[in-house]
């Protein structure tokens, strides 16, 4: 019987660690292989649109073996962050947003405006000779928004000014549907136009306002020079003057990772081999045809999304929203 016991003993002993060293070895496989969650399809009319470039490029700059993980939505890829599906994932600045404050993912990298930088800034725009002399004066005021939640022409401005007590929430704070309420309260009247509307988007935001149906404009910190080259209805430069301070910098499309499931050292590899797109041959090719940007930047979640954060954090309902935008 002890002899039996002996053995039953040593034979769960082997078991386990022969259980232990296919986890260690599966492991240490794992660490050799980048994943990189991507929106794929069955065919691209443009071979250049092909996202597989992009994987054969990183795998050849840094000697891993590098895998397309296929999402169908950006929620799709930040759980395949979460649950380490996936290294890497591509995300606009509202699911970037929902990754980083709500599951802790962190920005790496992110995709560069023609200009070489990494985000706009959102500023609201007067007429040179009006009264409106801060943002406290334009209570009662009538605005012009580029659209129903967008960013710089709403979110940003709007998110500042509730987070600086400049604006109070009229409504269920928890609702997104309450911004348009507290839009409505706190100025005279608000253009809110939707797509092929006059006004609609950044230049019609600024063309609202420079046609006097408002006071204000909410945009860019570039939209006259973004806007009114070849326009008829722009005054010229000096009628128009931004109002201070800036609401902020909208980002532009982050790599997000998971810290607690992709190794500092695979995150320093990847990170090397997406700056490689922006001086390495048939990198420019790929940065244009499947990430439609013109370089790449290395940044932190901090200075790429803090701002951004800060503003659209207090807007009424926003992580709902962005749960149920994103979900699709």
């Amino acid at each position: 019987m002890r002899t039996n016991a002996l053995m039953n003993a040593l034979l769960a002993a082997l078991l386990l660690s022969a259980g232990m060293a296919g986890c260690l070895e599966s492991k240490e496989e794992d660490e050799k292989v980048i994943r990189i969650a991507f929106k794929t399809q069955d065919d691209y009319e443009d071979p250049a649109a092909n996202p597989q470039t992009l994987a054969d490029f990183i795998a050849a700059q840094s000697g891993y073996e590098v895998e397309l993980y296929p999402i169908t939505s950006d929620i799709a890829a930040i759980e395949a962050l979460r649950f380490g599906h996936a290294d890497i994932a591509s995300l606009d600045g509202g699911a970037a947003w929902i990754a980083w404050k709500q599951h802790g993912l962190e920005a790496i990298l992110a995709d560069q405006k023609s200009d070489g930088t990494t985000y706009y800034t959102a500023q609201a725009w007067v007429l040179a000779d009006s009264e409106i002399q801060s943002l406290e004066d334009l209570e009662g005021k009538d605005s012009c928004h580029t659209g129903w939640l967008k960013s710089a022409g709403m979110l940003m401005p709007m998110g500042y000014m509730i987070n600086n007590g400049i604006v109070e929430v009229s409504g269920d704070a928890d609702d997104i549907a309450s911004l348009r309420t507290t839009i409505e309260d706190h100025f005279g009247n608000a253009s809110i136009p939707e797509k092929g509307d006059l006004y609609y988007s950044y230049s019609g935001a600024f063309r609202c306002m420079t046609e006097g149906v408002g006071d204000v404009a909410f945009g860019k910190s570039t939209s006259y020079e973004d806007h009114c080259e070849g326009n008829d209805w722009c005054l010229e430069r000096d009628q128009y003057r931004p109002l201070e301070p800036a609401f902020g910098q909208v980002p532009s499309h982050p790599v997000m990772v998971n810290t607690e499931t992709t190794s500092q050292e695979k995150i320093d590899v990847i990170v090397e081999a997406f700056l490689a797109l922006n001086s390495e041959e048939g990198g420019l090719e790929i940065l244009d045809g499947v990430l439609n940007t013109p370089g790449i930047s290395q940044v932190t979640s901090e200075e790429h999304l803090g701002s951004y954060s800060d503003a659209i954090g207090a807007i009424p309902g926003i992580a709902a929203y962005f749960d149920e935008k994103y979900d699709e």
